[in-house]
């Protein structure tokens, strides 16, 4: 696989990794009794984006990691995931 291409798949991998972090540890407003006045409660109260980013780094190399050796050394590809709608069958 290309190097742009390997990056380009581990940032689709890390942006969805993202969204599934964010609320890892949250802690709102609300539940700290500090609410800021023209702010919704259920904002974050200490927003710690050094803390997720890295979090969502390290899940999403360790996700493509099991990817890229899956394919490299096991052959596996998305044609050997099972076709789940029909008349999807790939093309030879």
């Amino acid at each position: 696989m290309a190097i742009l291409s390997g990056l380009a798949v581990y940032f689709v991998i890390w942006w969805l990794v993202l969204f599934a972090v964010l609320p890892i540890g949250l802690r709102t407003q609300d539940e700290d009794q500090s609410v800021v006045p023209g702010s919704v409660a259920s904002a974050p109260a200490r927003f710690r984006a050094k803390r997720i980013f890295l979090m969502t780094s390290v899940v999403a190399a360790v996700i493509y990691g099991a990817w890229y050796v899956a394919g490299t050394y096991f052959g596996i590809g998305f044609n050997d995931l099972p076709i789940i709608v029909p008349g999807l069958e790939p093309r030879a």
